[in-house]
């Protein structure tokens, strides 16, 4: 099994853990991560990474030279780097399904375990989920505005770093990719690898046609030509009929490829050149820069577009750099008994919600009304009116009463139990038609790419209440000072 470094983690986790440690300061705690906000200004997000985070964590392990790196810096005692060459994560992880509709606010997962455990992983959590929670969305938003479409994740070249690369192919192939250009990713995942050639290819023939001969002849089964490189409709238009027409008789077919110029003009020229030359059943890729934007007007100006190829602004995220993805401490256990805690800010939104907590969802037949962030241990009665309060409002609220079309789902279960995933894990594949079957319970206004309707995310009395004497606590003993 191949080892993560301990390294992977920010410097001051581990001099705060070294003081964790000297101190004898290492109770039972509870963290969450939530992100605080939108990405793409959208709607929802898809949770990604989760699989990825639990194997990273079982294989967390310091190696003689990850100690030996540390010693070197000085600041760290002999007895602690001790501790850090044993060290093994044996807590619990409770989190979403990956691949689930998320929402601000709420808790992706719940980390359990000691303080310094829960503490050092921190780091390589955040890193994870953040990142491939980023790159699925943004690959559900270009599939939402694709219509379904066939999109083809090309974004290598242009990822931050290799690892980026094969974390963004995974992330994007749960989202709806529906294959890869990676050919690593492809052997590391499973995904589809699907390529074409490149404008070099064309180049270096005497002239177009005997390329697109060439190609053809060699990969009859999987024969997408690439007509931009001199000229799309006057040149390499006409050549891939040539060659289209050739590859008919042996009970074959092509496909063309477009990488620039006016892609909704081009294809429509392409696609009634193909027709009218008996090649129906040729495809059209188009690549480009394609962002969610681009192909929704694409798509509104009824494009004939069979396939997108999308590369920077999928792999990367685009206009977006990062998830706001964050990780707070929840609850500490002191002698025997948990108490909740939590960030006061001047920031409203970024006081935390206190204690160990629950997430459902409620549903009127298939479709996702609004989630309730709850105490793990208080008990929800959908045969009851239950109280929704806005999270960061003592006085805005909206009541659901019960109706046998509504039904609710707890989000959050058990993952990682004493550091072990719990089995039986789902397969890449699985992830992805779940992260699907999400979409389908979301209403179409949720998944609008500009000016998304906003999905109610809302905490339980029994949890403002918790939350409001804390606040109420804490300014009154900074009152006294």
């Amino acid at each position: 099994m191949k080892q993560t470094s301990g390294l992977v983690t920010d410097f001051y986790e581990l001099t705060m853990i070294q003081g964790y440690y000297l101190e004898e300061n290492n109770p039972q705690v509870v963290f969450d991560m939530f992100y605080r906000s939108q990405p793409f200004t959208g709607g929802y997000a898809i949770f990604a990474g989760l699989e990825t985070l639990l194997e990273q964590i079982q294989q967390y392990r310091f190696s003689d030279e990850d100690i030996q790196f540390l010693r070197e810096q000085g600041c760290f005692q002999e007895v602690f780097l001790s501790y850090l060459k044993e060290f093994r994560f044996t807590g619990d992880i409770y989190s979403m399904q990956e691949g689930t509709a998320a929402f601000p606010g709420e808790p992706l997962l719940r980390v359990h375990g000691s303080l310094i455990e829960t503490q050092i992983i921190e780091s390589l959590l955040l890193n994870i989920i953040n990142f491939q929670t980023l790159i699925a969305t943004k690959a559900s938003r270009i599939y939402v505005a694709s219509k379904g479409g066939k999109i083809l994740e090309f974004g290598l070249r242009r990822a931050q770093g290799l690892d980026g690369a094969l974390s963004a192919a995974r992330a994007a192939y749960i989202g709806g990719a529906s294959a890869t250009s990676n050919t690593l990713a492809g052997k590391t995942f499973g995904i589809p690898v699907k390529g074409t050639m490149a404008h070099s290819w064309v180049m270096s023939f005497s002239n177009e046609l005997d390329s697109f001969t060439s190609f053809a002849r060699h990969y009859p089964d999987n024969c997408i030509l690439l007509i931009d490189t001199y000229d799309t409709l006057y040149s390499g238009l006409p050549n891939a009929v040539t060659v289209g027409k050739e590859m008919k008789k042996q009970g074959k077919r092509i496909g063309v490829r477009i990488d620039s110029g006016d892609l909704s003009y081009l294809s429509r020229k392409v696609r009634t050149a193909l027709d009218a030359a008996g090649l129906e059943d040729a495809s059209i890729t188009v690549s480009n820069d394609l962002n969610e934007e681009i192909i929704t007007q694409l798509i509104n100006d009824h494009a004939p577009i069979d396939f997108w190829g999308v590369g920077t602004h999928l792999v990367t995220g685009g206009t977006q750099a990062a998830l706001s993805g964050v990780y707070k401490l929840s609850a500490r256990c002191d002698n025997g008994r948990w108490k909740p805690t939590m960030k006061l800010s001047n920031n409203i939104e970024k006081t935390t919600h206190p204690g160990i907590k629950q997430v459902y969802r409620f549903f009127y037949k298939n479709e996702a009304l609004a989630d309730l962030i709850t105490l793990e241990d208080e008990p929800v009665d959908a045969e009851s009116t239950i109280i929704f309060h806005h999270p960061m409002s003592e006085e805005d609220f909206f009541l659901m009463k019960p109706s046998h079309h509504t039904r609710y789902v707890p989000l959050l279960s058990c993952t990682m139990k004493g550091g072990k995933p719990v089995e039986p894990r789902p397969s890449l594949n699985e992830i992805k038609s779940f992260a699907q079957s999400q979409l389908d319970t979301l209403e179409h206004s949720h998944k609008r790419i500009l000016n998304p309707h906003i999905y109610k995310v809302s905490i339980s009395e029994k949890l403002r209440d918790v939350k409001t004497a804390m606040i109420r606590t804490y300014r009154r003993t900074m009152s006294r000072h």
